[in-house]
Order: structure tokens, then sequence, then C-alpha cells
């Protein structure tokens, strides 16, 4: 599992990769689990959450962006 501390130290394009990477493995713990070679399936949910904190921390990091390039005293 990834920690929330790890992702936010990567860029975006890291991150990206790195939620590209997760879905592959998820895709094949699936088909492990389906065809009852899947040790554990906490693994699933483990990197089902990995991907959702992964995409959190980009959305955060979107809308931070977002929020410097308003300009201060108007209403968006």
């Amino acid at each position: 599992m990834t920690t929330a501390a790890d992702i936010r130290a990567k860029s975006p394009e890291e991150l990206k990769t790195l939620v590209g990477e997760i879905r592959v493995e998820l895709f094949k713990a699936r088909i492990q689990n389906h065809t009852n070679q899947l040790d554990s399936t906490a693994k699933l949910r483990g990197l089902r959450r990995d991907i959702a904190r992964i995409k959190t921390v980009l959305r955060q990091r979107e809308i931070d962006t977002l929020v410097a390039e308003t300009p201060a005293g108007k209403d968006a």
C-alpha cells in the first residue's frame, strides 16, 4: 500500500503513471480472484483504495491551482 506522504511527494505525471500500474495490478488480482488463485481478497480493497488516494491528491492539486489562478476579491 502507498501512504499519503509518499503520494504527495510525487509529481502529477508520476502519479498518473502509478495509477495506470495499480490498475493493471488490480486487473490481474481480479483475474486471480475469479480463478481462486488469490491468497488474500484484502489486496483488492487495498489496490482500490490506493487508486482513490492518488486520485484524491491529484484533484486537490488541481483545485489548488485553480484557486491560485483566481484573482483575489472576485467570486468565481
